[in-house]
């Protein structure tokens, strides 16, 4: 198939040129059905972007673009010499699914419309995280935390001393809104560390924070209600609220955070609203306190719920971190969400959210009847390592980590990457923001940078209107990576963007 495919047309594809939707959008469903079907298989080797323009008798830009959209979802993979390839790994190993069109048909020759619901629609079709492959830290795919200096050894000796006398509760179901003593830890964790109001009863253990956004949206929203969104802003809660069937509504953010004196909304009051403000995703910016409390009073006065995000403000590295707008919420509207995903390693998939008193019990059954509860020995040993202070530590040994290697990426950038993207230095977080310059689309310059074994992900995927954008950029993560792959990365990056 690697070079049958480079020459043959890929049966199946039709773009519909009346349809509403874009061309681009049509190709990049079509190929990623394609390869959800099997019919374009792992590791096999795509046309070139010249012949399937050719093809179906588009522009060459739009088989780029649904190229670069597709890289960067994690579909395909580019290698240099090889060209664009279906990825080996696909992201979060999705299982082969047909997404209906209103053209499908059944057996029997009667049309099959909306086999999938609505809610299945959008997250059969959601952007997935960019895999760097097992074992491999590729510069500069972004979220992924360092895990060599974990203490692995320790972890375990948790865990196997659980399990050499397990007590009863381990092996039977546990509590839906999470072990007790991690809550207990959690919450006293955040009171000191966040400025959080919290309890233990609060508290909320979960599988993640994509689980957390999901639950949040199946409560909160009814089909029609109004989500208030940052803009630009982390796909995951876009999907998360347009598969509940709110209608998504962007909220502005500039060098102070997101701004309400901006937003351009309906006049219908929002139902949830939803912020990162100490380290905003994508654009790495901290919301003033002038600013949080200006969306509190507006959340007040709509009957809103705020949403906050705390993804990753324990790496601060230039001041001291701003309370928590829930420490500072004196009405009870805002719930506080955050991972140990980003803070320990990925696979642990445990995160928490701390809810209103009036929302807990809610929350709780809703939790019980979706999966029950997260694993239990994974919490127990979780709640050791911070009670014991090893949590606490670790944060500390990372935080100096990162701080020297975002050092490390800002002069790689300044010596390699001068006049093609301008990376500015942030506060804290695991990844950069670079600025392209003005009419570089940065869908092309991603698939350019993974000709080139480069993985970063385009401004333009956090964006509700990617077109209105006046500029496009490129995020750089670099918590996972040495200072060698750093520097060699941005080499490579270079070379990339200068052949645009």
């Amino acid at each position: 198939m690697t070079k049958i495919a480079q020459q043959v047309s890929l049966a199946g594809i039709e773009l519909r040129r009346r349809s509403a939707v874009p061309l681009l959008n049509q190709l990049a469903e079509a190929l990623r059905t394609s390869i959800l079907q099997g019919q374009l298989r792992p590791g096999g080797r795509l046309p070139s972007t010249r012949l399937l323009a050719t093809e179906f008798g588009v522009s060459r830009n739009t088989v780029m673009n649904a190229y670069a959209q597709l890289l960067n979802e994690g579909y395909l993979e580019a290698r240099v010499g090889s060209g664009t390839c279906v990825a080996r790994s696909l992201p979060n190993e999705v299982p082969p699914i047909i997404v209906a069109t209103p053209h499908a048909s059944s057996r029997s020759g009667t049309p099959r419309r909306n086999v999938l619901s609505l809610s299945g629609r959008h997250l059969a079709r959601a952007p997935t995280r960019v895999l760097s492959g097992p074992g491999v830290a590729r510069p500069f795919a972004s979220g992924q935390p360092d895990v060599s200096l974990f203490p692995f050894k320790l972890w375990a000796r948790l865990l196997a001393r659980r399990w050499r006398r397990p007590e009863r509760g381990l092996t039977e179901h546990g509590d839906a809104a999470g072990y007790r003593p991690l809550r207990e830890a959690i919450a006293a964790y955040l009171r000191t560390a966040r400025a959080v109001r919290c309890e233990a009863d609060q508290v909320l253990v979960v599988n993640g924070s994509q689980q957390a956004l999901d639950l949040s949206a199946r409560i909160l929203l009814r089909p029609g209600d109004k989500a208030v969104i940052e803009e630009p802003g982390y796909p995951g809660a876009r999907t998360a609220f347009a598969a509940a069937g709110a209608a998504l509504s962007p909220l502005p953010v500039d060098e102070d955070g997101a701004d309400i004196r901006g937003y351009r909304g309906s006049n219908r009051r929002p139902r949830l609203i939803f912020v990162t403000p100490s380290h905003q995703y994508p654009l790495g910016v901290t919301m003033t306190v002038a600013r949080r409390l200006a969306l509190l009073d507006w959340a007040r006065r709509s009957g809103a719920w705020i949403l906050e995000d705390d993804y990753d403000s324990e790496f601060r590295y230039r001041a001291r971190p701003l309370p928590s707008m829930q420490g500072l919420d004196g009405t009870g509207q805002v719930i506080y969400m955050g991972s140990f995903s980003k803070t320990l390693f990925a696979s642990l998939r445990l995160g928490f959210l701390v809810l209103p008193p009036s929302l807990v019990e809610p929350f709780r059954r809703a939790r019980a009847v979706v999966d029950g509860h997260s694993p239990i020995t994974e919490q127990v040993a979780l709640a050791e390592f911070i009670e014991d202070g090893h949590f606490g530590r670790h944060i500390r040994r990372m935080r100096a980590l990162y701080e020297e290697r975002q050092t490390v990426l800002l002069e790689a950038a300044q010596r390699n990457l001068d006049g093609l993207l301008d990376v500015r230095p942030a506060d804290g977080g695991m990844h950069l923001l670079g600025w392209l310059p003005k009419g570089v689309a940065d869908f092309s310059a991603s698939r350019r940078a993974a000709d080139f074994d480069v993985v970063v992900k385009s401004l333009s995927l956090c964006s509700m209107r990617p077109r209105k954008m006046s500029r496009g950029g490129l995020l750089l993560g670099y918590a996972a990576l040495t200072p060698e792959q750093i520097r060699d990365g941005a080499e490579r990056l270079a070379k990339a963007l200068a052949r645009g």
